[in-house]
């Protein structure tokens, strides 16, 4: 099982530093451009802090993440929106965020889905024992439905520089 240690987090800011400015400051577009009303937000699996750190003004982040970088946890009781970026595949069990969930008006997703022609085998997101769950569309769909949630939107914006990453926007029946 993959450790989410200070060393991995390191590795990441060593490896994704360059692209990290591009890809968040098109996440905060893709949600500016979708939620009418977006002045809360819960970062949840913030990692070393990108997605914060691009945050446009009047925007208020809360972070939290299993690691041992600076966080705010959470602190309110709703959230316009709550962000799982890269974060779904990586969750053992998803009654964790069932709470988190609940506080949420609307949610992000950004998530690897594989295209119908690769297989798991030789996919370059196929990481056994980091990546946890592999995602269809349907079956992404049919979790958020679970916990009260419709589909708002899908769209491929981060690719590239990324290869089949998707991103979602849910909305609270």
């Amino acid at each position: 099982m993959q450790l989410y240690d200070l060393n991995y987090y390191e590795k990441m800011l060593r490896l994704y530093s360059g692209t990290a400015e591009e890809i968040n400051k098109r996440r905060w577009h893709f949600l500016k451009s979708h939620i009418q009303r977006l002045n809360t937000v819960l970062d949840y699996g913030c990692g070393v802090g990108w997605f914060r750190a691009w945050r446009p003004p009047g925007v208020k982040v809360f972070s939290f993440d299993i690691a041992m970088y600076p966080q705010t946890g959470v602190e309110i009781q709703i959230y316009d929106c709550t962000c799982f970026w890269d974060v779904l595949e990586h969750i053992p069990d998803f009654a964790a965020i069932e709470p988190i969930l609940a506080l949420s008006r609307f949610v992000a997703v950004s998530i690897p889905i594989p295209n119908d022609e690769t297989g798991l085998n030789g996919w370059k997101h196929f990481k056994p024992g980091e990546h946890l769950h592999y995602f269809t569309r349907a079956s992404l769909n049919a979790l958020f439905n679970k916990y009260g949630f419709d589909l708002l939107l899908e769209d491929d914006f981060e690719c590239p520089p990324r290869l089949d990453v998707s991103s979602f926007i849910y909305r609270r029946k």
